[in-house]
């Protein structure tokens, strides 16, 4: 691998990371609009479970590719940490924003597997209800936000489990791992806990190492499940991740509850952040464009 493919990967995995700290578009939505989708999901599943040349051919990729992600997350989570409380209708709106542009971009990379199969519009229905029930009965089921200073049996256990769940759907294109985290009450106590590690303060470094051994577990799963969906069943992949994309507004939406606020409605919602958002998500799309443009020259 060159140095511009390099620089390139550390990029990516930044995008990915800006979008993963925030609860709203997954990394694996930026991944798929950025065009590296399918080879990050293969590098992943070789590296965990392939060959020995399989694990060092996806080795540089995937090296380079963490590099920007770590180093982006820690930068977000030390700036949102302090931005979600003060402008978390701002950032909600720009989050929207980002995901409402992003469908038609899926639609238009994907129109080869999607055109007339329009029954899979069923997964696309699945998706945009399987999200806000999972808020609803996040919300209904009275989860509070964790103690991640005070480690215990039960909150190793929540720890691992929440981390694979998360894994799975950052990983996924369309809900966002962090909405998954924020549904289940472990979303703010983690950017903190990022944050405090950013400011060399380890009290919460055990529960840290604990969610990292469980986004390890979750990446076998997730590489591993949707490696097989996308070779045998794009088209309904596609369709259901499009419903998820959908779904993920209202996520958003209720995830400003998440720091004491009101739940988003017309009066707070910002349409300047809204169309931030969808300037973003074009320019990655431009930014993709011109690079298989120039590959191709």
């Amino acid at each position: 691998m060159n140095i511009l493919g390099s620089i390139l990967n550390v990029f990516r995995g930044a995008c990915m990371a800006v979008a993963d700290s925030v609860p709203g578009v997954s990394g694996g939505t930026i991944a798929f609009i950025l065009g590296f989708y399918d080879k990050f999901i293969n590098s992943v599943h070789d590296f965990l479970m392939g060959s020995w040349d399989e694990r060092k051919k996806a080795f540089p990729f995937l090296f380079f590719l963490a590099i920007g992600w770590v180093c982006a997350f820690l930068i977000c989570s030390v700036i949102i940490s302090k931005l979600f409380d003060e402008h978390i209708y701002e950032i909600s709106s720009m989050f929207i924003g980002l995901t409402l542009f992003a469908i038609p971009i899926v639609i238009y990379e994907e129109k080869a597997c999607l055109k007339g199969k329009y029954l899979n519009l069923l997964f696309t229905v699945i998706g945009a209800i399987l999200v806000p029930l999972i808020v609803i009965l996040g919300s209904s089921a009275g989860v509070t936000e964790v103690n991640l200073a005070q480690i215990t049996i039960g909150l190793v256990v929540f720890l691992f489990v929440s981390a694979i769940v998360a894994i799975c759907a950052m990983v996924l294109p369309g809900i966002s791992g962090s909405t998954i985290l924020l549904i289940m009450g472990i979303y703010v106590p983690m950017i903190s806990a990022v944050s405090s590690l950013a400011h060399l303060d380890f009290t919460y470094l055990p529960a840290l190492i604990i969610f990292g051994l469980g986004m390890i577990a979750g990446f076998f799963v997730a590489s591993k499940v949707i490696k097989k969906c996308l070779e045998r069943f794009r088209s309904q992949t596609i369709y259901l991740v499009l419903g998820l994309l959908v779904g993920s507004v209202y996520a958003i939406v209720m995830g400003t509850k998440s720091v004491g606020a009101e739940a988003m409605n017309f009066t707070t919602f910002s349409i300047l952040f809204f169309i931030i958002g969808g300037v973003v998500i074009l320019g990655l799309q431009f930014v993709k464009m011109r690079m298989e443009k120039r590959a191709g020259n």
